[in-house]
């Protein structure tokens, strides 16, 4: 069976981070994100994938290369301009055969894909949708259900007055070939508000298949955030995880969850408090603390500073006794000026990137 991984769109619930880079290719424990995303579908026996892109392209192919060396087959397809998630798909009609899977590419994910993909052979719908249970489903598409396990209602962000169900679409279908004829060409279309629910008005079978497994949308700053405490918990407990040529002085003190990127330095009386990452080639001064933060590739953090539960993009310089607060986002090769002190949420574009809507 293919995958088609949906990541042609400019991250802008991401921004700062995503200015300079794709929202596919932003760390996630110090590896890309679609690493990840890779890895599990070739967990479930998936090898041939098709990444639909348009922001930044480039970056994507040369991060990934042709998929070899994760131990599956990578093609490429580039829209010219936005096309939708439906359309998207449309766009590579051609590559297609038999069923396939489709992924939102900003998920992480442990939904059993494997059982998913043997549902949908056993009862054969139109669609199969991979559906979590979420805290707070007013700012998803709450998918409703019948007993029999078939969609029977989509409503997209509801209010706590239309609640049903904390069920969402979790971003993953199940679809045959033949679905493509309802996606006109070359057109910006929607499988959530266009796809789906003209099968539903014409009565065409869309099955559920429900999971409470592991499901982190990163697409947000706070999501992306959060994703890493929750994923650094689960898969390090208290572990210090240090790759290699880092060195860590004596006396600093480290509190795991942690991880420490390749050649990072962290000096005398320094404090690191997890769940945190540091990334590649970070240099940690002494008596600095960082509490809860990500920091990218090459960042440097003088003497005295203090980050707290903030992303830091790579090559940012954060000068002597300046405080970052609370959910401060940087962008990439940012310089925050000796005793600076950044309020909780603040976010700071690099150069050429003003604000979150910005074309780069």
């Amino acid at each position: 069976m293919q995958a088609i991984i949906l990541v042609g769109g400019k991250g802008t619930r991401l921004r700062p981070l995503t200015c300079n880079i794709p929202k596919a290719i932003v760390p996630v424990l110090n590896r890309p994100f679609l690493e990840h995303l890779l890895r599990y579908l070739g967990k479930h026996g998936i090898r041939d994938i098709v990444l639909a892109m348009g922001y930044l392209p480039t970056s994507i192919r040369d991060c990934l290369g042709d998929g070899s060396q994760l131990d599956v087959h990578l093609t490429y397809v580039v829209e010219e301009s936005p096309l939708g998630t439906a359309g998207a798909v449309k766009n590579m009609e051609s590559l297609l055969q038999g069923a396939f899977v489709v992924l939102n590419g900003d998920i992480l994910t442990e939904i059993d894909l494997t059982d998913m993909i043997g549902r949908h052979r056993k009862v054969m719908p139109r669609v199969t949708m991979a559906l979590t249970p979420v805290e707070d489903p007013t700012m998803y598409g709450v998918v409703e259900t019948s007993e029999q396990g078939l969609v029977t209602c989509f409503v997209e962000k509801p209010g706590w007055g239309q609640v049903a169900t904390n069920m969402i679409n979790a971003g993953i279908y199940i679809l045959d070939s033949d679905i493509l004829a309802e996606i006109p060409a070359a057109t910006p279309y929607m499988f959530e508000q266009d796809v789906f629910p003209a099968l539903l008005r014409r009565g065409d079978p869309i099955l559920a298949y429900p999971s409470d497994a592991c499901w982190v949308d990163i697409g947000t700053t706070g999501n992306y955030l959060k994703a890493h405490h929750d994923l650094l918990a689960k898969q390090h407990g208290h572990e210090i995880v240090v790759a290699g040529g880092a060195h860590i002085d004596a006396t600093a003190q480290i509190k795991g969850p942690v991880l420490v990127g390749a050649g990072s330095w962290i000096g005398e009386n320094a404090m690191i408090v997890g769940p945190a990452v540091l990334g590649s080639y970070c240099s940690i001064a002494h008596d600095v603390v960082i509490d809860g933060a990500l920091l990218w590739d090459g960042v440097t953090v003088a003497e005295g500073a203090c980050l707290h539960n903030c992303v830091i993009g790579s090559s940012v310089r954060v000068e002597a006794a300046c405080d970052i607060a609370d959910g401060c986002v940087l962008g990439d090769h940012v310089v925050i000026q000796q005793g600076s002190r950044l309020p909780p949420d603040t976010r700071i574009w690099p150069d050429g990137c003003v604000n979150s809507d910005r074309e780069i």
